[in-house]
């Protein structure tokens, strides 16, 4: 460490442990390690913890300017995972500190729940499971995956995971993102289309987006009436890029064949949600990338940067390396 005082590291990931390896390796190179898995239940505590950390390693719960502003001594938020829209980046930036993510570390966990929400739709195992429960013998009928017509929106690490699966499937594949990658859609069979032709085309939407101003409701009323008719949607990247209200209406009104979601505009998913209980909606708990794995590797990422942090190293996978950067130039 190159600072003469003991470095204090913050964490409020709920699935990162006292004991465990992340704590242990971070304690090991001479950090003390705070733990609050959940700030609102103990504000007083956070704050404190805050106004000393010199590094947190973050989940989901909000960092707004004026909680960064309280934090004197900090370095860098290291979020464990890849989105950081909870995140207030300017203000973090405006202060020097860096804001890092953790690639790839729930790729594969995200991608394989992506098809436990589309095969539950497309079999309606949900209310197959609540009528055998209830005594009943239906047989409903379902859907294939093979052969079928599989939307990604998002071409990117998690994005190109799900289109590799959805090959084992015998899925026809194609892909709307203003980046696309034509090597890997070249070389995996992976069709490019622009936004309008993916919602007329496809049997199954993904969403893989992060969200921002661009992609806010980006499927809207709009864009879903122009899905091609019982079409099922996949949300397992942020609540935000779907308006949650013309998702029901067009479950209800049968335009959709159903939706498989894991985020949410507002999480905890309210009880009086318009979604909750929604026959054809499948809804988890934000959980796609909660693989014992997947955290492990999240969490030893996010050690990583922590450590480049407070050794005054290079800073990986930093979102605002950029204007942090160009701060530098202007002193």
């Amino acid at each position: 460490m190159t600072d003469s005082r003991t470095p204090s590291v913050l964490i409020t990931t709920t699935f990162l442990k006292a004991g465990g390896e992340v704590d242990t390796r971070l304690r090991r190179a001479g950090a003390r390690v705070a733990f609050i898995p959940k700030p609102s239940d103990e504000p007083d505590s956070f704050a404190e913890a805050l106004s000393e950390a010199d590094a947190i390693i973050a989940g989901t719960q909000p960092l707004t300017a004026e909680l960064i502003d309280t934090a004197a001594n900090l370095k860098v938020i290291a979020r464990t995972g890849v989105g950081y829209d909870s995140v207030d980046v300017e203000a973090a930036s405006r202060r020097g500190i860096a804001v890092c993510i953790t690639p790839g570390a729930n790729r594969q966990a995200v991608a394989e729940h992506v098809f436990a929400l589309m095969l539950a739709a497309a079999r309606d195992v949900p209310a197959n499971m609540a009528e055998v429960t209830a005594g009943r013998w239906s047989q409903r009928s379902g859907r294939e995956l093979f052969g079928s017509t599989l939307g990604i929106v998002g071409l990117g690490s998690i994005g190109k995971t799900v289109a590799l699966l959805a090959q084992a499937f015998g899925m026809r594949v194609i892909a709307y993102d203003p980046y696309f990658d034509a090597e890997f859609g070249h070389a995996n069979n992976v069709l490019r289309v622009n936004l309008n032709d993916l919602l007329a085309e496809s049997d199954f939407i993904t969403l893989h987006l992060f969200l921002d101003s661009t992609t806010k409701n980006l499927i809207d009323a709009d864009a879903l009436s122009r899905t091609k008719p019982n079409a099922v949607i996949i949300n397992t990247a942020r609540g935000g890029l779907i308006d949650e209200d013309a998702l029901a209406y067009a479950i209800q009104s049968g335009r959709l064949g159903g939706a498989g979601l894991d985020v949410y505009e507002t999480e905890p998913l309210p009880t009086n949600s318009p979604l909750i209980g929604l026959p054809g909606a499948i809804t988890t708990g934000h959980v796609a990338g909660a693989t014992h794995e997947a955290r492990s590797r999240s969490g030893l990422i996010a050690a990583d940067i922590v450590l480049a942090a407070l050794n005054g190293q290079e800073i990986p996978h930093s979102v605002n390396r950029d204007q942090l950067a160009a701060q530098v130039a202007l002193r």
